[in-house]
């Protein structure tokens, strides 16, 4: 249900005004002319009211969850006892090599620093070791830094050992560094905080298991909760941005929703990364010739709509690969006429999520008419 907007006090300085004048004339009995000294003070009272009425209506309105912000909606959150998830580092799994196997065990200290070469750096979590008769041993290491400055480093390119130790010769991650986040947002904690109430049944619902992935990570724009058999509850996770979530966020999704006091016992619970269905887009526009002088600003225009188009398409499991929306962006850009090739509408099933593959515009020209 969409609730109304509301104001708990008239803000309109007009209207103060309209309102601080009559109430004068009523109990002074004259009528105020416009250069009337007592006119301009009150004018001045009115502007004072008129702010106070503005902090007014802001304070009331951040007891209500719609519309709490900031510090304001912490309060609220702490009500239901839920907490606002603070910034997250980068994690990626880097590969820890020897030249040869040796007869004795390796050891990988925690805290033993990997970088790209600048001045992000990622630390062991754990103390490891490579096994006698082994070559390698994998490691998941965090980013030193909170937030999203270790996102980004593809495949190979964590390679630099910062603290030496014996034995290894190479260092390379072997996944990308993904989820690094900064603190939640209002947006995303305040719909935890609506789906807080479902935490307390013991039924396993799937806004339960919905509410309970999500405060795996602030990442988390969307869940997907279906039961493929009985007994069986299968979690998907979409990231923000529309990404596959990585293999450490699967797994601390996976603990959150498997523990003891959230998951009912015959429950048996997967947690998968959403199938992608991937699209292209291959449209051409024509603008309308009484536009000619805008050319340039409508082209613009247009590319910025096919951007929110893809950016749309993919920030929701289930959502249809829909050319429609892609038309009415388009349109609404400028253009006067769209020929849409690809994408052609697919219907999407809930744990699934679109995927631009390649994105083609073409300009068609000038059109009378």
């Amino acid at each position: 249900m969409t609730l109304p907007n509301i104001d708990f006090t008239e803000k309109s300085t007009a209207e103060v005004e309209a309102e601080v004048f009559a109430k004068y004339e009523q109990t002074a009995g004259r009528i105020l002319a416009k250069g009337d000294p007592v006119r301009l003070f009150l004018e001045a009272v009115a502007a004072v009211i008129a702010q106070q009425r503005v902090i007014i209506d802001f304070s009331a309105k951040q007891n209500l969850l719609a519309y709490s912000t900031g510090d304001y909606l912490d309060h609220l959150g702490d009500r239901q006892g839920v907490v606002r998830l603070p910034e997250q580092p980068s994690m990626a799994t880097v590969r820890f090599s020897l030249p040869i196997a040796q007869t004795f065990a390796v050891s990988i200290p925690q805290g033993t620093r990997v970088t790209s070469g600048g001045s992000v750096f990622f630390a062991t979590q754990e103390a490891l070791e490579i096994t006698p008769g082994a070559t390698y041993v994998d490691a998941v290491v965090t980013c030193t830094q909170s937030g999203s400055i270790g996102n980004g480093f593809a495949i190979g390119q964590i390679s630099k050992l910062v603290d030496p130790l014996p034995y290894i010769s190479k260092v390379e991650n072997i996944t990308a560094s993904t989820g690094g986040v900064d603190e939640e947002s209002d947006d995303n904690f305040r719909l935890r905080i609506r789906q807080a109430m479902e935490r307390y049944s013991v039924a396993g619902p799937r806004l339960a298991y919905d509410f309970w992935a999500r405060t795996a990570h602030q990442g988390i724009i969307d869940v997907s909760v279906r039961s493929p058999a009985a007994g069986e509850v299968e979690i998907r996770p979409l990231m923000e941005g529309g990404e596959l979530p990585s293999s450490e966020i699967l797994d601390e999704v996976l603990s959150i929703c498997s523990a003891d006091d959230v998951r009912p016992l015959t429950d048996q619970v997967t947690v998968l990364a959403p199938e992608q269905i991937t699209y292209s887009v291959d449209c051409t526009y024509f603008i309308d010739r009484v536009e000619a002088i805008s050319i340039s600003a409508i082209q613009a225009q247009v590319a910025t709509a096919v951007g929110e188009y893809i950016a749309w398409q993919k920030a929701k499991l289930g959502r249809d690969i829909n050319p429609s929306a892609l038309i009415k962006r388009v349109m609404d850009a400028g253009a006067k006429r769209v020929e849409v090739s690809n994408p052609i509408y697919t219907a999407l099933e809930a744990w699934q999520v679109a995927k631009e593959n390649s994105v083609t515009i073409n300009y068609g020209g000038l059109e009378d008419g």
